[in-house]
């Protein structure tokens, strides 16, 4: 029986940096069009206080999604040393195509996998591209397909990417645009013999009885804005009830499957969307276990590079393999737990062993 593992890592940060204080000229306005009570500069250190984010980042008015994917395909690629014609799927999970500066209109004809097969000079006709969308999990999800390739025998090399340029999509009149953020991450994975490595177990959920429309595609909070025009919204409190609740029990879930004891996770690789909110999933996570939270087991990036949505795990991960989150590490032998929580509502977790 033949596992996956992740045999090369990249990402693409974008070189546009937004501080907290790049909002205190924004007019902020309550769903139903009216003025907060509340001054911008009390509103972003709320914010802050509540998310962890400080800056994010935004791709430059000439790049697209495709154009961050391929970045981030091309760095994993030359960091797993294998020949890109070798590769058998490439995997690009989004929520919005490319979206070119300045224009309201998302453009995913070709996929974007397919722009990213063609930025890449792939001549492979067997090398597969296709696109999945899944919200902020749909790289976990994509990673998941791409083991299931592989262990199917349809596979032997497979690049997944996530990656999402929110800056194009948000509500400058809704203080929810300062969560957002661009970016892209991307894995290589490797069919292996050895089952005791690599993807060891996942869960996935969905949840869209009452739950689909948590995030969604909605009109400006300032009346006056073009009717035709849509941006992302969230309903924040009960996305962040939703977590707490069902994020902790799908990751038991995963554990529960690989057989691997609660003591053994070194690592837990999270969604990148809210601080508090992380803090509080891994906490209810290791009390289904009565244990306590070790120190250091979920790093962050939030708090300089905000929610790129599907961007944030592969993002999250190469900065810990390549040293660059501080008090981070990941050794062989060493498990870890992937997981995500996003539009759909969908929730999902891999358990992993380098």
């Amino acid at each position: 029986m033949s596992s996956s593992k992740i045999i090369g890592t990249g990402t693409y940060i974008p070189s546009i940096r937004k501080q907290n204080k790049d909002f205190l000229n924004e007019n902020f306005l309550n769903e139903d069009g009216s003025k907060f009570n509340s001054e911008n500069d009390v509103i972003i250190e709320k914010f802050r206080a509540i998310t962890g984010i400080e800056e994010r980042r935004y791709a430059e008015p000439e790049q697209n999604s495709s154009d961050l994917a391929f970045l981030a395909g091309e760095k994993a690629i030359e960091d797993a040393n294998i020949n890109q014609e070798d590769l058998d799927y490439i995997i690009v999970a989004h929520n919005f195509g490319d979206i070119k500066s300045g224009t309201i209109q998302s453009d995913s004809v070709p996929s974007i996998a397919a722009r990213v097969k063609y930025q890449l000079g792939i001549e492979n006709p067997n090398c597969v591209a296709y696109d999945i969308l899944f919200g902020c999990p749909g790289w976990i999800e994509a990673t998941i397909q791409a083991q299931a390739f592989i262990k199917a025998g349809m596979a032997k090399k497979c690049l997944v990417i996530g990656v999402e340029t929110l800056s194009r999509v948000v509500d400058k009149h809704d203080r929810d645009s300062m969560i957002f953020s661009d970016g892209a991450g991307a894995c290589v994975l490797e069919e292996t013999k050895e089952t005791s490595v690599g993807i060891l177990s996942h869960a996935t959920q969905t949840f869209a009885k009452e739950e689909a429309y948590y995030l969604y595609y909605g009109n400006s909070f300032n009346v006056n804005e073009d009717k035709s025009t849509r941006y992302i919204k969230m309903l924040g409190r009960k996305i962040y009830e939703f977590a707490l609740v069902h994020v902790p029990a799908a990751m038991k879930l995963a554990l529960d499957k690989s057989g691997v004891e609660i003591d053994e996770v070194k690592k837990i690789f999270i969604h990148q969307a809210n601080e508090k909110m992380d803090e509080a999933i891994i906490k209810r996570f290791f009390r289904l276990f009565k244990k306590k939270v070790p120190k250091d087991v979920m790093p962050l990036s939030i708090a300089k590079l905000g929610n790129s949505s599907v961007a944030t795990v592969p993002t999250l991960l190469d900065l810990v393999l390549k040293g660059e989150i501080e008090n981070q590490e990941v050794n062989k032998g060493d498990v870890v737990i992937f997981a995500s929580v996003g539009a759909g509502m969908n929730i999902n977790a891999i358990v992993y062993r380098f």
